[in-house]
């Protein structure tokens, strides 16, 4: 899913959108969707795939999610609201952990880390896992995962990104963004 997060800060962006904020929270959005994954650090030291720094562990938490948004929005805050700006970071980084939750391979999503540490799938999980090996991302593999993406993730977001902004376009055009 490497290429495939940031298509929810795409999507999450529309309902947010103002004019007048800088093009800085939007990409901060897109590189917060893909954060979690900074755990593979890890996972080539040597941490095991079931710790808690472990490959969809603390990283890919609510937590994390609420901790870097947080510290997001505090950054940003002269931009915008910070309970505006913060509800939006919260939503790119918990995105991650969503959309891993609907894989089909791993061990699970660690959703409430560090006060619990079960992995969890969400119910519905038609996307294969994409591949950790870089090399293999261009292989059948990773093709059968970037068409399941593009069926049930990236077509839905395009599709719900359009229909908000055509239905907030007057607010939008007009620029008061409401």
């Amino acid at each position: 899913m490497a290429f495939t997060h940031p298509i929810a800060a795409v999507v999450l962006a529309a309902p947010f959108y103002r004019r007048e904020l800088p093009a800085r929270v939007w990409l901060w959005g897109a590189l917060l969707t893909a954060l979690p994954d900074l755990d593979f650090i890890g996972y080539r030291l040597g941490v095991p795939y079931a710790h808690l720094w472990g490959h969809r562990g603390l990283t890919h938490s609510l937590v994390f999610a609420v901790a870097v948004a947080a510290l997001s929005a505090l950054g940003m805050r002269r931009d915008w609201r910070f309970g505006r700006l913060w509800l939006f970071f919260f939503l790119c980084t918990a995105s991650h952990g969503l959309l891993d939750g609907m894989t089909d391979g791993g061990l699970g999503v660690a959703y409430f880390s560090p006060f619990d540490d079960g992995r969890y799938f969400l119910p519905f999980r038609p996307i294969p896992v994409a591949p950790l090996n870089p090399a293999r991302i261009f292989s059948e593999w990773g093709w059968s995962v970037l068409k399941a993406e593009l069926l049930w993730l990236w077509v839905p977001a395009l599709t719900a990104t359009v229909a908000i902004l055509a239905a907030r376009w007057p607010a939008v055009r007009s620029g008061s963004g409401r």
